[in-house]
C-alpha cells in the first residue's frame, strides 16, 4: 500500500487559462515580460478573492432555494444569510480593489483578471483599438499593485513615502486623553 501524500493547503491553480500567465511568458521587442512580477501577482490576487468571493457566474443549477439553505426554512431570494463571513470579506477585498483603482480601469482588471476574457476580446467589447488594451491592462495592473502595497517604488533616500502621524519627531501621544507630562491639565 502506498504511503498518503500530504494535502496542500491550496489547490492548484491551471495558470494556461489565465490571460495574466500567457502575458508574463510574453515577451516585448526589448526582451522584457510584458507585465511584470508584482502586475501579475497583483492581478492573480485578485482572481484569487474573486473566485473565493463566489462572485463568478454559475455553470449550475442553484438548488438552495429549493431545499432550504438555511436550515430546511425556504429562504427568499437573495436572503444572503447563509454566506460565511470569509467570502463577505473576500467581497469586500475585491470591492476595495475595485474602488482603489477606479471606475476607468476595474473593467478591464474584472475582464481579464477575474473573467479571464482575452485582451482582444476585451478591446472589442469596449470599443477600444487594437493593442490598447495591453497598455490600459498594465497601468491597471500597476494600480492594482500599488493597492495591495506590492512592489512600491520610493525615491532614494526615503524610508516611507506618507506621514505615520502628524506630530513633530519627538511627539509622544497621551493615552486615554491624559495630558503630557510637560504640560498643565486643562480645566
Amino acid at each position: 500500500m502506498r504511503d498518503a501524500e500530504p494535502a496542500t493547503s491550496q489547490p492548484g491553480q491551471n495558470l494556461d487559462e489565465s490571460p495574466l500567465a500567457w502575458l508574463r511568458r510574453r515577451r516585448g521587442k526589448d526582451g522584457a515580460a510584458l507585465i511584470s512580477d508584482m502586475q501579475f501577482m497583483a492581478g492573480e490576487r485578485l482572481r484569487a478573492d474573486f473566485t473565493f468571493a463566489q462572485l463568478g457566474p454559475r455553470v449550475t443549477a442553484n438548488w438552495d432555494a429549493a431545499l432550504g439553505a438555511s436550515g430546511g426554512r425556504r429562504s427568499g431570494p437573495g436572503g444572503g444569510a447563509e454566506i460565511a463571513d470569509h467570502v463577505m470579506a473576500a467581497r469586500e477585498r475585491v470591492a476595495s480593489a475595485l474602488k482603489a483603482v477606479g471606475p476607468e480601469l476595474a473593467g478591464i482588471l474584472l475582464d481579464v483578471c477575474c473573467f479571464l476574457k482575452g485582451i482582444e476580446d476585451t478591446e472589442r467589447s469596449v470599443g477600444w483599438p487594437q493593442r490598447s488594451g495591453k497598455v490600459v491592462l498594465q497601468l491597471a495592473l500597476s494600480a492594482l499593485a500599488r493597492h495591495y502595497g506590492m512592489g512600491e517604488t520610493r525615491p532614494q533616500g526615503t524610508t516611507h513615502t506618507r506621514p505615520r502621524h502628524w506630530g513633530a519627531a519627538d511627539y509622544r501621544p497621551s493615552i486615554d486623553g491624559a495630558a503630557a507630562p510637560d504640560q498643565p491639565a486643562a480645566d
